[in-house]
């Protein structure tokens, strides 16, 4: 079986000496694994980062055999933030995220084309709002779908006007713009509360549901963040 597509390194790991077993979320294929041999030369190793994209040759023997990759870079995505902790650990954490996510062999137009905005808003002054957006969205890709408008209620908290959302007989308050996604974060402090409420969202409705540990790799993200 022979095919070539493009996509983003999504994970790596040792196979012997010389090879990794790579794996790749591609646009016509989604989420493939395969062995790249020779993944420790000068050569290529340095392009060999998560989150860059790729042209990718792929052979197999038949099926249900490990193919192997034959690469040409096509952008460098992550070098670009190697000296800044924040984006980089964002970076991480997100390739691990569709990593963990996606299903093999499975095409996702939408999450592929995706990855592309995450790179593209990586370059913003609001890129962490701009990624919890992007978070939430693909959630919605994968099946778990939520609009905070269904949960909230506006009230006067301290003088200012509120969403809130009853849990455990209490209730929290959800940043605007998780809500209004026109609306921007008024302070540090709410972006870090939507990304507290964004990761208990991940981790109740879907990782738990699915017998899926929370990824050390977003906590990490977090540490950074704060």
């Amino acid at each position: 079986m022979n095919w070539q597509d493009k996509g983003f390194l999504i994970s790596k790991n040792k196979y012997n000496e010389n090879s990794i077993i790579a794996e790749f979320f591609t646009e016509k294929r989604g989420k493939v694994s395969g062995v790249i041999f020779g993944a420790t030369s000068k050569k290529i190793k340095n392009y060999l980062l998560v989150g860059n994209n790729f042209h990718i040759n792929f052979n197999s023997k038949n099926e249900n055999k490990l193919g192997y990759f034959k690469l040409e870079i096509n952008n460098l995505n992550t070098p670009l933030f190697l000296d800044d902790k924040k984006k980089l650990s964002c970076v991480v954490y997100t390739m691990n995220l569709i990593k963990l996510l996606t299903v093999e062999n499975q095409e996702n137009i939408n999450i592929f084309f995706s990855i592309k905005l995450f790179f593209k808003n990586l370059y913003g002054n609001e890129w962490l709002k701009n990624f919890l957006l992007w978070e939430l969205d693909f959630f919605k890709n994968i099946g778990y779908d939520i609009n905070f408008k269904d949960y909230v209620t506006l009230k006067t908290v301290n003088g200012d006007q509120k969403y809130v959302v009853k849990s455990n007989n209490a209730e929290k308050i959800i940043p605007s713009f998780l809500v209004e996604k026109k609306n921007e974060p008024t302070n540090d402090n709410e972006l870090l509360l939507g990304l507290k409420i964004v990761g208990d969202y991940l981790d109740k409705t879907i990782l738990k549901p699915n017998n899926i540990s929370f990824p050390v790799s977003r906590s990490d993200f977090l540490n950074n963040i704060q």
